[in-house]
């Protein structure tokens, strides 16, 4: 996992967060091998290391399922969320402030681990998706309780165009008395996506505004996708 971490921790952060400023999302290109893609695709029939199965279809959610990791977490995902929640803390506190909202998130992942757990949200919500032909996902926000943090991210772990077609992920941005705007992202294998769980501020005439935003997938042609979904905060169920 070090060579996980090393490629974490000299991401251009800088770049990072000027692109979730200004869009609220940012793509990094190669941050899993094809080796550990392959490894998270194959171990999705391993019951024993998830806690909770979902059927999209019978909830209304889309056409697929997932499933939500039990601890101990895979160390791909215990890395990921160690290593970056310090990075995206600080955009995430610039959010509040220049939002007004009276809400300061922790500097490390543990302190947010914690105040999730002080607040009964105790299961962990890392989850790895998947999709047949004809599989979507709704338009939704990933939020689980009272305690959520704004930003999260997804792994993509097969080859658009090649392992599957369509299937692309989206985002949809809302601005106030207007039609809403969607975003098409095409990541290929091995990227991770980081992008807002539920809004991000957009400066105005009169200062900042909050924009809310959902994401989903569109339907998959052909093939089958796998995405790992890594959110920091816990839920309660």
């Amino acid at each position: 996992m070090e060579k996980l971490k090393t490629k974490l921790t000299t991401i251009n952060w800088q770049l990072v967060t000027e692109s979730m400023n200004e869009n609220g999302y940012a793509i990094i290109s190669k941050i899993l091998s094809e080796e550990q893609c392959n490894e998270l695709i194959h171990e999705y029939n391993n019951e024993i290391i998830y806690r909770k199965t979902v059927v999209m279809e019978r909830y209304r959610f889309g056409l697929g399922e997932y499933k939500y990791f039990d601890y101990p977490l895979p160390k791909i995902i215990q890395t990921v969320r160690e290593t970056i929640y310090p990075k995206l803390s600080p955009i995430a506190n610039l959010w509040m402030k220049v939002l007004n909202i009276n809400k300061i998130f922790p500097k490390t992942f543990e302190e947010l681990q914690s105040l999730c757990h002080q607040n009964n949200q105790l299961k962990p919500t890392p989850l790895i998706l998947k999709y047949g032909k004809g599989g979507f996902n709704t338009l939704h926000q990933d939020l689980y309780g009272d305690v959520y943090f704004p930003i999260q991210c997804v792994l993509f772990l097969n080859e658009p165009d090649k392992d599957f077609t369509g299937g692309e992920f989206v985002l949809t941005q809302q601005m106030p008395r207007a039609q809403s705007k969607a975003i098409v992202l095409k990541p290929k294998k091995g990227d991770m996506l980081i992008f807002t769980t539920n809004f991000r501020p957009v400066k105005g005439i009169r200062g900042h505004y909050r924009v809310n935003m959902k994401h989903g997938v569109s339907e998959v042609i052909s093939g089958e996708r796998h995405t790992l979904g890594v959110i920091f905060h816990e839920a309660t169920s």
